[in-house]
């Protein structure tokens, strides 16, 4: 490499880091905030060098313009970050569904630090332990490869240069955020029915029983049955995530699958 090509390819490479680099700290388990901001650096650096080599060819001709190169930098990052961000509505699954596992069971009032959004913000324990969960399956699963390899596929659809109609990126957002939303009720519904027969049932029997203080009743009889539905029903939720989220990961990174 001579002297005369180290702008272009100082260039390049902070071109392909602003869509790399921002899908990295975005997407599910690459982008955990539990995870040191340093370590989130060092893979988004070399993961764009390993796709440096493999998308060069698909950059258009730099011209001397700072104004273009500022737009078209601008451009690479609202790409990653509307793939990011679509990709992050996955984790918002666990964390609505533990909303509702959480004010089905009685417990919305324990709220804990939560993991993956940094130590910023609270959310519902049982939200927080699905989310880890989550992660972990994600990982285990591999589907973080998948997002690596849709990285460098994304430049195949979306070349470098054009920007993608903002139509089109509002209704990938909305379809990601619609559909996690349907599973995350979908996955607590055995705790939405729980609750409403439970409640039901409590209110037959404060009519024929006036007398019983219902209130030290029912509050520990929920937790303690609802733990053992969470107990029971905890891998089908967590498998209809994980078919939901490879679902969504196909519809992002289609050539990846």
């Amino acid at each position: 490499m001579t002297i005369r090509l180290l702008p272009e390819f100082a260039m390049l490479f902070l071109l392909v880091f602003a869509r790399v680099g921002t899908m990295v700290m975005l997407l599910p388990g690459l982008g955990e905030q539990i995870a040191p901001a340093q370590t989130r650096l060092i893979l988004a650096l070399f993961i764009t060098l390993l796709a440096l080599p493999l998308v060069r060819s698909s950059f258009p001709p730099f011209g001397s313009s700072f104004s273009g190169m500022m737009t078209l930098l601008l451009m690479e990052m609202m790409i990653g970050f509307t793939f990011g961000l679509a990709g992050r509505f996955i984790m918002s699954i666990l964390q609505t569904a533990g909303v509702l596992v959480s004010q089905e069971m009685g417990l919305s009032f324990t709220m804990t630090l939560d993991p993956t959004g940094g130590d910023r913000g609270q959310a519902a324990a049982i939200g927080n332990f699905l989310s880890m969960l989550g992660v972990l399956l994600i990982l285990s699963s591999n589907l973080h490869h998948v997002a690596i390899m849709g990285m460098i596929d994304s430049y195949k659809t979306l070349v470098p240069g054009q920007a993608p109609p903002s139509g089109d990126a509002l209704e990938l957002g909305l379809m990601v955020a619609s559909s996690a939303f349907a599973t995350a009720v979908q996955i607590s519904s055995p705790f939405i029915v729980f609750a409403l027969v439970f409640n039901v049932g409590l209110g037959v029997l404060s009519r024929m029983m006036p007398q019983l203080q219902i209130f030290f009743l029912a509050m520990p009889a929920m937790i303690l049955l609802g733990t053992l539905i969470f107990i029971l029903v905890l891998g089908l939720m967590m498998d209809g995530f994980l078919l939901e989220a490879t679902r969504i990961y196909g519809e992002l990174f289609p050539g990846s699958r």
